[in-house]
């Protein structure tokens, strides 16, 4: 049974794994995610992410009422680990035009270049500044320009990676 004590104490893949198994099974990926993914207690919110992140799309698309829930989480958080979780599952979820926020494209424009981030924020946070910016070619050819100027030696080879298949035209869309 899940429990907020059980999530507290999950630090591993397989632990992560099993969680995930446990809420397939009662199919309720919403009522899960509402329970816990926000939680303030981040070990809590995280493992529940990380539970999260290994459903499938179709599972996953269970949250997408959370959309704008699960944006803000990212948006606020002041965990790192919290924050590259729900920006994964934000990154499976089908995103609209009408679902396009600036001040969420702003974030991902400001953390996928910053130095600071870690690695993996900065690779989600270009894929997902690359799907906003697919609905108006004038953002998509800003973005383009700022991959281009990016001084590409201080950056982590994942972040390398996604900028090279996003020039390349080599990156999938939703």
């Amino acid at each position: 049974m899940i429990t907020e004590d059980r999530l507290r104490q999950t630090f591993s893949e397989g632990g992560a794994q099993e969680i995930y198994q446990e809420v397939k099974v009662s199919s309720d990926f919403l009522g899960f995610a509402r329970q816990y993914a926000f939680s303030q207690d981040y070990r809590v919110a995280r493992s529940a992410l990380w539970g999260l992140t290994k459903a499938n799309i179709s599972e996953l698309s269970q949250l997408q009422p959370m959309l704008d829930d699960l944006i803000d989480l990212a948006m606020q958080t002041k965990n790192s680990s919290v924050r590259r979780l729900s920006l994964n599952v934000v990154e499976r979820l089908a995103m609209t035009e009408d679902d396009l926020r600036t001040d969420f494209l702003d974030f991902c424009l400001d953390r996928m270049v910053s130095i600071e981030e870690f690695p993996g924020i900065q690779a989600v946070c270009m894929k997902l500044a690359f799907r906003m910016c697919q609905f108006y070619p004038e953002l998509a050819d800003e973005l383009r320009r700022t991959l281009e100027a990016m001084e590409i030696d201080y950056y982590k080879p994942a972040v390398k990676g996604v900028r090279k298949r996003i020039l390349s035209g080599k990156i999938r869309t939703f």
